[in-house]
């Protein structure tokens, strides 16, 4: 009897075992997703990619970050979990078109994933990214968040049916669940959305539903390459890739940094030609996959991240059916979504920014250049805002005493 219970228990252990930190890899490839697809179409459409684009970008994403997270998961046995470049897209949808328009967008994606894996491979360029004072990248991080964290605020002159109850869910859940918060938001607007469609009688396009990629050939642009392609690689190393490593370092994962940069370097590159503008290493959401929660086991925490992997190529087919939801939307809708999910990542990279008094003016200088989304010889605002910082800074630097 005693040999049958014990049986019993160790059969029941293994199959929580076994779904626990599958559930896990679900959890975090659902509020990745939903939490913040919005602002990679923003920040694709505000490159000049069309309603196809756009969805074949993110279609691309979600397939090479999720065969990544397979690879690198499986070869390693550690919870790697990787995420499309959210302040990347929120750095494109600031910045505006490129200068040559969608191809050198794209030209930029490749340019970025490229100097992804050099990095790997060249450890004095990681140092030199890491080099960057943390309040001048956190700063421009945050002028580059300002505009679209004001989306919902200008929405709700436009589409206020819609907007006022996703505001609402989004402020509730953030008191109960902050976690799930912006899902929440989310499928709000899509409900908002589909009311006011039938209502209205908008058309909706269903054939662009069906997944398929675009193919662009990419222009090769100087003002792009400075405009576009230096900011997003900057952003994304210091705002995702070095965080995500010391993310997975607090939970006792070494990240195989040359694999992984070479995996997500090689996977913008593969994916910048159907509209994708950059995957990497997860920060935030790393966490997940990672933390005890995932399961008791770090060594058995490898099935999460490999579980995401594998929901993010599910996933992927739906790219095609968003854009259409989206393009029918009410004014403002996708924007709201998206700003609420930057605030947070506002409100963090405020912090980091000035929480040096030392620093605070040169911080100042590059947040005000940045969220001005001013443009010169064809180059974005971010890239400025990185050079006056800079210089600020260094001019405002403290002197030894001679």
């Amino acid at each position: 009897m005693t040999a049958t219970a014990d049986a019993e228990s160790n059969a029941a252990e293994t199959e929580v075992g076994v779904w626990h930190p599958v559930g896990a890899g679900v959890v975090a490839t659902l509020v990745g997703f939903t939490s913040s697809f919005a602002v990679v179409l923003a920040g694709l459409r505000a490159m000049g990619a069309t309603p196809a684009q756009a969805a074949s970008g993110l279609l691309a994403l979600c397939v090479t970050q999720g065969i990544g997270m397979v690879l690198l998961s499986r070869r390693y046995r550690m919870p790697i979990t990787l995420a499309w470049s959210t302040p990347g897209a929120a750095l494109l949808a600031s910045a505006g078109a490129a200068a040559g328009g969608w191809p050198a967008a794209v030209g930029a994606f490749a340019v970025t994933g490229v100097l992804i894996v050099v990095t790997g491979f060249w450890a004095r360029l990681g140092r030199l990214i890491a080099a960057i004072p943390v309040e001048i990248a956190q700063a421009m991080l945050a002028g580059v968040l300002v505009p679209l964290c004001l989306a919902p605020v200008h929405a709700l002159t436009t589409s206020p049916a819609v907007v006022i109850p996703v505001l609402v869910v989004w402020l509730v859940l953030q008191r109960f669940a902050a976690r799930w918060s912006v899902p929440a938001a989310f499928a709000t607007a899509a409900i908002g959305a589909c009311v006011d469609i039938a209502v209205e009688h908008r058309r909706v396009d269903f054939g662009a539903m069906v997944p398929h990629v675009e193919w662009t050939v990419p222009h090769w642009s100087w003002q792009a390459m400075i405009g576009v392609a230096v900011p997003l690689y900057i952003v994304t190393m210091a705002a995702q890739n070095i965080p995500g490593t010391a993310v997975m370092s607090s939970f006792g994962y070494r990240v195989p940094w040359r694999a992984a940069l070479s995996t997500t370097g090689l996977g913008t590159v593969a994916g910048a030609c159907a509209g994708g503008h950059a995957i990497n290493l997860a920060a935030i959401s790393a966490a997940l996959a990672a933390a005890p929660a995932a399961h008791p086991d770090p060594h058995r925490r490898w099935i999460a991240a490999f579980t995401t992997g594998c929901s993010y190529l599910v996933l992927a087919p739906a790219s095609g059916a968003l854009v259409v939801l989206v393009a029918a939307a009410p004014e403002g809708v996708l924007e709201t979504v998206a700003g609420l999910a930057l605030i947070a990542t506002l409100a963090a990279a405020l912090t980091s920014a000035l929480s040096v008094a030392e620093h605070r003016i040169a911080a100042a200088v590059t947040f005000l250049i940045s969220a001005s989304g001013v443009a010169l010889l064809g180059i974005g605002g971010a890239f400025w805002a990185l050079a006056a910082g800079l210089l600020v800074r260094w001019t405002l630097r403290p002197r030894p005493p001679s």
